[in-house]
This record gives C-alpha cells, sequence and structure tokens, in this order.
C-alpha cells in the first residue's frame, strides 16, 4: 500500500473531490485490471475514452478517480482528481509509485525512425559484455539481464514500465537502455522518467496514420530532447538533416556524430561486405560484424553514448567490434545452393532503401537481387505506394505481399501499392497475396549468388489478419525453403 499524498508530488491538481489522506494498493489504466483500494485514471485515448468506464472501476473496488473531467454522477465514497492531462499525470504517478526507479540506475533513450533496436540491444550487449547488469526495453523484447520478457509495444504504457523498470532496479540492473517511439513521447509514457542520456538516430516518413503530419512527427521526437535536464547528455546524427534540430532547445550536454558532416563522433566507411564493416571511428580503423551503411550510422551512436557513460574508447571499440545486431535487422541464411536470403524489419521506405542500397553493394557481378515486401494494414496509407516504388527501383524482381494486413483486406494494401508505380516498375513485379506463397517463389526464381530480400516483418513472429495472430516468421520460412532446396 502507498499513501496517495506521495504520488501526487509533481501532479498539478486542478480539482480535488473528497479525501487524499488515503492508502492505495495500485494503479491503473485498464478499468477490468482495478482491485481494491486502487487508483483508476480515465484517459481519452485515440480509440476509446476511459471516462466511460469510471462507473465499472468504482465497482471493482477503486476508491480514487483521477479524470480530466468529473463524471456527472459523484459517488461521496470516491475521491476524484481532477488534471488536465491523464496520460501524463499517471506517468508522474507510476514514477512514484514505483519508488522513482529511473533514478536509481543510468537510463539512455533512443529515439528515431529506423535504428532504435539496434541501437538499443547494441547497447545492452555491449554494456553486459563489459561486465554491467542491464536492462532492455525494446521493439524485440524486453530483457533484465539473461531474463527475456516479451514485448507487445516499442515502450510499454507508463504503469508497465514503471513496473518494469522497478523489476530492473531490484534485480541490481545499472543501466538501461530503452527505445522512445514517437507514440510513447506524445503519449507521455515517458514523462517523469530521469535520462541520463538520449540519442537520435533519423527521421523519415513514418507514422503519419497517427501524427498526421510530418511536423507533428518530428516534434514528439524533438519533445524527447527538450525535456533532458542539464545533467544528461543528448547525442543526435547530424548526417540526417533534422538531427541539429533535435539538439536545438535541449539543456542537455549536446554531442554528435556523423559519417560526412563534422562530428565529435566522426566515422568512415573503409569496407562494407557480408562478413561486416571495416570503418574508421575517430581515425582509429575497427572492424565490426555489422553490415551496411545504415549499421555504420548505428555503430557510431553506440560509442559515442558508451564514451558519454564514462567507458575507455579502446576497450568499448574492442568489445563493440565483436557484437552482431539486433534479431530480424539484416539477418541473413546461405543456402547450399549458394542463394543468400535476408530478412530485415524494414517497413518505411528509408529504412528499405537503405536496406537495398546495401544490399546492392554486396553484388560482384550481375547476381539478382529479389524483394518481398508489403506495407502494414491499419497504417501510414501515404507510405504505401512509395515502398512499392523504392522497391522496384533498387531491385531485378519484386513479389508484393501481406504484412500483417490486419483489419484491412490485404488486396486493398497491395493495390495501394501499386498506385504510382512508373511503367518500368510495373514490369518488375508480381502480386501475390499469401506472404508464405510469395516468399516461396522469390526463392524458386533466385540462382545461384542471387540475393532474396524478405522485408517489412524481420523479428515479428506472427501474421495479423483480421484480428487473429497466426503463427509466421519470415527466417522460419526461408530456413525450411532452403531444406527443401538442398534435399
Amino acid at each position: 500500500m502507498k499513501d496517495l499524498q506521495s504520488i501526487l508530488f509533481g501532479v498539478s491538481l486542478r480539482e480535488v473531490v473528497g479525501s487524499t489522506q488515503l492508502q492505495i494498493a495500485d494503479i491503473q489504466i485498464d478499468s477490468r485490471k482495478v482491485n481494491a483500494n486502487g487508483v483508476f485514471v480515465a484517459i481519452k485515448g485515440v480509440e476509446v475514452d476511459g471516462h466511460q468506464f469510471i462507473h465499472i472501476a468504482i465497482e471493482k473496488g477503486a476508491t480514487v478517480i483521477v479524470c480530466e473531467q468529473l463524471p456527472s454522477i459523484i459517488n461521496e465514497q470516491i475521491t476524484y482528481l481532477v488534471v488536465a492531462n491523464a496520460s501524463e499525470a499517471v506517468a508522474i504517478m507510476a514514477h512514484q509509485f514505483y519508488n522513482e526507479p529511473s533514478l536509481k540506475v543510468k537510463l539512455v533513450g533512443v529515439t528515431g525512425t529506423n535504428g532504435k533496436t539496434t541501437v538499443a540491444t547494441l547497447l545492452f550487449k555491449l554494456f553486459s559484455a563489459l561486465g554491467y547488469h542491464c536492462g532492455l526495453v525494446s521493439t524485440v523484447q524486453n530483457q533484465i539481464g539473461d531474463t527475456i520478457i516479451p514485448s507487445t509495444h516499442t515502450t510499454p504504457d507508463a504503469i508497465q514500465l514503471n513496473a518494469l523498470l522497478d523489476k530492473m532496479v531490484q534485480a541490481g540492473c545499472t543501466h538501461v537502455f530503452m527505445e522512445c517511439s514517437s507514440h510513447a513521447i506524445h503519449q507521455h509514457r515517458i514523462t517523469g522518467l530521469q535520462f541520463t542520456g538520449g540519442a537520435f538516430t533519423n527521421l523519415t516518413l513514418d507514422h503519419l496514420d497517427y501524427h498526421k503530419t510530418f511536423e507533428a512527427y518530428l516534434d514528439a521526437k524533438k519533445a524527447f530532447f527538450d525535456a533532458l535536464p542539464s545533467t544528461a547528455f543528448a547525442i543526435s546524427n547530424v548526417d540526417d538533416k533534422n538531427g541539429a534540430n533535435m539538439l536545438m532547445d535541449t539543456k542537455a550536454k549536446k554531442f554528435t556524430y556523423a559519417l560526412h558532416a563534422p562530428a565529435n563522433y566522426k566515422g568512415k566507411i573503409l569496407e562494407n561486405q557480408l562478413t561486416g564493416l571495416i570503418m574508421l571511428v575517430n581515425e582509429k580503423e575497427v572492424h565490426c560484424r555489422l553490415i551496411g551503411t545504415f549499421n555504420a550510422y548505428n555503430f557510431l551512436a553506440v560509442y559515442g553514448i558508451a564514451l558519454q557513460l564514462g567507458e575507455a574508447s579502446e576497450k568499448v571499440l574492442i568489445t563493440l567490434s565483436a557484437l552482431t545486431g539486433a534479431e530480424g535487422r539484416f539477418e541473413y541464411v546461405i543456402s547450399e545452393q549458394k542463394i543468400i536470403g535476408i530478412i530485415d524489419y524494414a517497413h518505411t521506405p528509408d529504412a528499405l532503401e537503405n536496406v537495398l542500397i546495401t544490399v546492392a553493394k554486396l553484388r560482384k557481378g550481375d547476381e539478382e537481387v529479389i524483394t518481398v515486401v508489403g506495407c502494414g494494414g491499419d497504417r501510414d496509407k501515404s507510405k504505401r505506394p512509395i515502398m512499392a516504388q523504392v522497391a522496384c527501383d533498387l531491385s531485378t524482381r519484386v513479389f508484393l505481399t501481406s504484412d500483417n494486413p490486419r483489419s484491412e483486406d490485404p488486396n486493398d494494401i497491395l493495390t495501394d501499392m501499386e498506385q504510382g508505380l512508373t511503367s518500368a516498375a510495373k514490369r518488375k513485379y508480381i502480386k501475390i497475396v499469401d506472404r508464405r506463397e510469395a516468399i516461396k517463389a522469390a526463392i524458386s526464381f533466385a540462382k545461384p549468388g542471387d540475393i532474396v530480400l524478405i522485408a517489412g516483418k524481420g523479428h515479428e513472429k506472427y501474421q495479423e489478419i483480421k484480428g487473429v495472430k497466426t503463427h509466421f516468421d519470415d527466417k522460419e520460412e526461408l530456413q525450411n525453403l532452403f531444406k527443401e532446396l538442398a534435399k
């Protein structure tokens, strides 16, 4: 049990109805999870307004209701706390309820369109290898030391996130590395957390189904840096045209990384092969197991963060050079026939372009590049024709297929992807709705030496169709097909 007044520290209250001299058991934003003597916070979400469920929360035992507007019927046995922004309030309350866990670790947030998962995962692996007990909050999975906790969102809601951070503290973690999505920033899921540092990877077209405009998407990312305290550090990719903007108004100590522009952490690619990158990093030559220009940026981000966290340059480079990236990020499998299959999470035009440019650099002659790609349902539709055009521009042959159509008809999604394709592009693609059949067809077209890119899902191990998730793993499909070829 916690004293209600103690967890309200930092919350701006507009109105209080009832007593705050209470002991509370927990905090919930889902009325179905409310327990006796609990706090229910009514949040106006994108699809559901929590104010509609206040009466249910009270029936289940809530004694405190946090809301943006009082209900028409007031229960005299209940304390009502009116706030301007319930999402912000619950984040602050959750941080207090779980004993301010972010103050007890070195917490680093990573934001941007692409590269968040790889940077956060590499940091986790690096600092674990350096002997620290670490926590990871990522799209692929959450992790406390060796214990893996499945991930449902890039960044959990504020209550789940603070509970997870508290578990990390209890487990003895000293460092936590976290992806910070634009949704999480905008919805105040990370509000109240004390970050030791933050990193910006890049910004390209994505999530306009939620943010509506690119400017709003940019502002959400920038808000993360604007909120960093003067005790923190902020490191940004200044080769990205928005990189300097991210640092403009932050109070944090500012650092930069780049391959082209002047920067604190400067890199230069010497060789880029399937075996990895050879780079100059601040004039020191290093070989790493990561592949592609996009991963050179990720490497620099991790290197800069590690140095800002007090680690020695040479030790970081030696340790980092041996590490692999996150699951489903440019993973490759080679068949006995020497067909190269690559699985990548690329689900934005920029990410797909970066991966295909990297694939092109791996070609040694006239090998074909065959791409399997789709677009998710119930997501930003504006990127669909761009994704298809990028795939056709940079591939020999393209198979357009399903990628989590969710509630949409997959045929409609593919029709959106076809819109605006040039006449040259239209000669390159085949449309196969069933993803398994599309991958199978791509492999059947491939000859020894050809490269087959399966893009969009990466680490995901399911397909979501009409609200039903069924097991589907791109890497597993690829490996099974290669086994069939070997028979």
